[in-house]
C-alpha cells in the first residue's frame, strides 16, 4: 500500500510517499481503507521532532491523527462493527496515523461516519470538534446564557466552537481576522472582533469563559484573565504556553489535551447528519502532496478552515 512516512525529525522534506506493508489488525482492532486524513497542527510539530515527549512516536512514522475510511477487516473480539461500515475517528497520536492507503484503529474510538457530507470530508470533523466539545462542555461546562469569548475563532476549532457555543444557548463573542469574519459570523457569533486592529481586551465586557485558540503571546495570554468574571475559567489549547490563573477572584485556567471519545463524536456525527452543526472543508489535497501541505503549513500559507487529505482511490 502506498503511504507517507517520516524516517527521521526534520522540515517537511523529510516526509516520503513510499510502498509499506499493509497492516493487520490484532485484537480489538480493525483495518480502515482509507478515504481521507486532515492536517493538524500537531501533525507538523510532531514531524519537527518538537513533541517527543508527549508524543512518542516510532520511526519511521505516518502521520493523520484524523481518519474517515471503510471497514476493511476486524481483529479478534471486535463487536458493533462490520466489513463496510463508515467510521470515523480520532486516531492515538503516538501510532501510526492515517496518511496512508489502510491504518489500524481500536475499535471503541470509532463512531459512524456522518452521511451527510461525502466520506472524504467527514474526516474533517474528528480532532477539531472533539477539540472544541471538550473545550466548552467537559472543562469549561458552559451553560445557556453564559458569555463565551472564543479567540481564535477562524480556525477550524474555532468554527465548531461558535457552532457549539451557539447552539449551547451562550452569548458568543469571537475575534477573527477580516478574511474569516463573515464565516465566523455565520457559524453564528453574537459579536466578532477584528484582532487585527482592536485589542480584545478593550473590546467587550466580562465573559464567563475564554477559549483561547490562538498562538498568542504570554503576555496577551495572562490579560484574557482580566476579561473573565470571578468563577469563570480560561480554557487553552496552545498547550506549549501553560493557562494562566487569577485564584483570588477562583478564576481558573485549563490547559485541554484532546482525547478520542467515540460517544462524544458519535453526538457531533449525529448534530451534523440532523443539520445543526456545519462541516466546513477549505481545501482537498492528494496524499502524494502531504508533504507540500506540511510546507504550507509551516509557512502560514494555509485558507482559513479545514484542509482534508485525500487517499488514494483503488
Amino acid at each position: 500500500m502506498k503511504a507517507v512516512r517520516f524516517h527521521q525529525y526534520g522540515d517537511p522534506s523529510v516526509l516520503r510517499f513510499e510502498d509499506v506493508e499493509q497492516p493487520a489488525p490484532a485484537s480489538g482492532q480493525v483495518l480502515i481503507r482509507v478515504a481521507a486524513t486532515s492536517f493538524n497542527g500537531v501533525d507538523g510539530s510532531i514531524r519537527a521532532g518538537f513533541m517527543q515527549g508527549p508524543i512518542p512516536v516510532t520511526l519511521p512514522h505516518t502521520p493523520g491523527i484524523d481518519v474517515s475510511g471503510t471497514i476493511a477487516a476486524l481483529g479478534e473480539g471486535v463487536e458493533g462493527f462490520e466489513v463496510g461500515d463508515r467510521v470515523v475517528g480520532l486516531l492515538p497520536m503516538a501510532e501510526d496515523g492515517a496518511a496512508a492507503e489502510y491504518v489500524l484503529a481500536p475499535a471503541d474510538i470509532l463512531a459512524p461516519a456522518l452521511t451527510s457530507v461525502a466520506l472524504a470530508d467527514a474526516a474533517a470533523l474528528p480532532a477539531v470538534g472533539l477539540t472544541a466539545w471538550q473545550a466548552l462542555f467537559d472543562h469549561a461546562k458552559l451553560t445557556a446564557g453564559q458569555r463565551v469569548l472564543i479567540n481564535g475563532a477562524g480556525g477550524a476549532v474555532g468554527g465548531y466552537a461558535v457552532q457549539l457555543a451557539k447552539s449551547a444557548g451562550a452569548y458568543v463573542i469571537a475575534t477573527a481576522s477580516p478574511r474569516s469574519r463573515d464565516r465566523v459570523k455565520a457559524a453564528g457569533a453574537d459579536e466578532v472582533i477584528d484582532h487585527t486592529t482592536t485589542a480584545v481586551d478593550a473590546a467587550t465586557a466580562p465573559v464567563d469563559v475564554v477559549l483561547n485558540l490562538a498562538p498568542i503571546e504570554p503576555a496577551q495570554l495572562a490579560s484574557l484573565l482580566d476579561l473573565i468574571q470571578p468563577g469563570g475559567v480560561l480554557v487553552n489549547t496552545t498547550v506549549w504556553m501553560p493557562a494562566p490563573r487569577d485564584e483570588q477572584r477562583d478564576v481558573r485556567g485549563i490547559d485541554l489535551y484532546v482525547r478520542s471519545d467515540a460517544h462524544q463524536l458519535a453526538h457531533l456525527v449525529e448534530l451534523a447528519d440532523r443539520g445543526e452543526l456545519r462541516i466546513e472543508v477549505a481545501q482537498r489535497v492528494p496524499l502524494a502532496e502531504l508533504s507540500a501541505l506540511h510546507a504550507d503549513a509551516a509557512a502560514a500559507n494555509l485558507p482559513s478552515g479545514k484542509v482534508v487529505v485525500v487517499a488514494p482511490t483503488a
